[in-house]
């Protein structure tokens, strides 16, 4: 049961939580006064009770002394009462003058009785009327304690209600900011330090946002750094790029040549990356048909051999890099008129081509087998048969200067970096993933648009 509370109480909210716990903490309380409040008003009540069946016991005995007989419709008053407590009797039998309280019976009472001769003579007061106010006393305690009680819970809620505010104010701004948006703040209106005495929230959210600034200013260095060593490298790479031009042919020359074009291409990369990180690429977004459009670029790949397949399921083509047909792959879709139809989406053309040639090249790097570029509505899908994306991939997404390649480490390199970047830069959306039965799969996600005029009034192919 304690297990099970304390369950519940995790999963409710700061606000809640705050309003549940000062709720209890009024209902001890709560309870605690009432429990002496209602002693204190049972003690009193009894003393008079006490000290009125002895007067009225005096008064009695007084009587009996002169009269030498009880009037037994005074108080109930009477000589070796049969309904006597046994306590009582003992005591007045010893000697003693003592009286007997009972209200926890359905007929609550007072005895007073004193030992006469061998007898014992008593007198017994009813507290029904007394009885009846503790009852209604005890009542308005726990009317009294429940408005208290929720009270506080209310109280509570709206004193934590502006806590909770913040603090999810604090955690939204904490996830933009590991969602990559640097330039979010909290700005609290309290900075610590500008009231007397100590605002933890105020301190959590100037935290987060040095925090915030103090990263900012890293990654922007960082940035910086990485484009103008690209940049200042360009210079460098042109002259032995030429230079590598004007050897003789030999294999020593082919390997020069090799490396000084890997140098031009990872430099090339780098500024690119920076230019994306700064974010000062602007597409140039036109309307295309994505079919014929991934067809050519999937032929301007350069593939040879056959070991890129291109499928387009929206106009039912399908062929290979260099030419040769597959009609295994081919999934044909008609309209009613018979007619293949073909899907347009808005895109930067250049910067799709950036992106399918990367997939394709990270493809055919780490695949081990042919590659796959399926078209089906505005979806193009990248698919090799080899060992699949790494989970760590998967799960962080590619990382720069790191290579899945097992000579150079575990990673994507800046192939993949650039892809996610350019299809941001479009509006489009890249999905990775690993087939059930092996292979990496990566699908971009393009925005429909409608067909231009001239597409629309131009008679369809058949």
């Amino acid at each position: 049961m304690a297990r099970g509370a304390r369950a519940a109480l995790n999963s409710l909210g700061l606000r809640w939580k705050i309003a549940a716990l000062l709720a209890a903490g009024c209902a001890v309380v709560a309870v605690a006064i009432g429990v002496l409040v209602h002693h204190a008003r049972l003690d009193q009540v009894s003393a008079n009770a006490r000290s009125g069946a002895v007067a009225q016991l005096v008064r009695v005995r007084q009587l009996y002394e002169l009269t030498g007989r009880v009037d037994q419709d005074d108080m109930h008053a009477a000589i070796d009462s049969p309904d006597l407590p046994k306590p009582l009797r003992d005591a007045a039998l010893a000697g003693q003058r003592t009286t007997y309280l009972d209200m926890g019976s359905d007929d609550p009472c007072v005895w007073a009785a004193r030992p006469v001769g061998d007898q014992v003579l008593s007198v017994r007061e009813s507290l029904r009327e007394q009885a009846d106010e503790m009852a209604e006393f005890d009542q308005q305690l726990i009317v009294s304690g429940a408005v208290v009680v929720g009270l506080a819970a209310l109280g509570g809620a709206g004193l934590s209600s502006r806590l909770s505010r913040e603090l999810r104010t604090a955690a939204a701004t904490a996830r933009r900011i590991s969602q990559g948006d640097l330039d979010a703040r909290i700005d609290h209106p309290r900075p610590p330090g500008v009231r007397h005495g100590k605002d933890e929230v105020a301190e959590l959210a100037t935290a987060v946002d040095t925090m915030a600034a103090s990263l900012q200013q890293r990654l922007e260095a960082e940035q910086r750094f990485t484009a103008d060593v690209a940049h200042e490298l360009r210079t460098p790479l042109t002259g032995l790029h030429t230079a590598a031009e004007l050897l003789p042919p030999s294999r020593p020359t082919e390997l020069v040549r090799d490396r000084v074009h890997a140098l031009r291409t990872l430099t090339e990369d780098l500024l690119e990356v920076a230019r994306l990180d700064a974010e000062a690429e602007k597409p140039d977004l036109d309307v295309h048909p994505l079919g014929r459009l991934v067809e050519g670029i999937v032929q301007r790949a350069g593939c040879d051999g056959g070991t890129v397949r291109f499928t387009d399921q929206n106009a039912g083509r399908s062929g290979s890099a260099d030419g040769a047909g597959n009609a295994e792959d081919v999934v044909v879709r008609t309209d009613d008129a018979g007619n293949t139809e073909d899907v347009f989406v808005r895109t930067d053309a250049r910067r799709l081509e950036r992106i399918l040639a990367n997939l394709v090249t990270n493809a055919r790097k780490h695949g081990g087998g042919s590659v796959d570029v399926r078209v089906r509505g505005t979806r193009v899908t990248v698919a090799d048969h080899g060992p699949g994306f790494p989970e760590c991939l998967l799960k962080d997404g590619p990382q720069r200067f790191r290579t899945g390649a097992r000579e150079r480490g575990q990673g994507t390199g800046l192939g993949l970096t650039i892809a996610l970047g350019q299809a941001q830069v479009i509006g489009a959306r890249v999905d990775l993933s690993n087939a059930e039965g092996g292979g990496a799969v990566a699908v971009v996600h393009l925005p429909r648009a409608r067909p231009p005029r001239a597409a629309v009034d131009s008679p369809a192919a058949t």
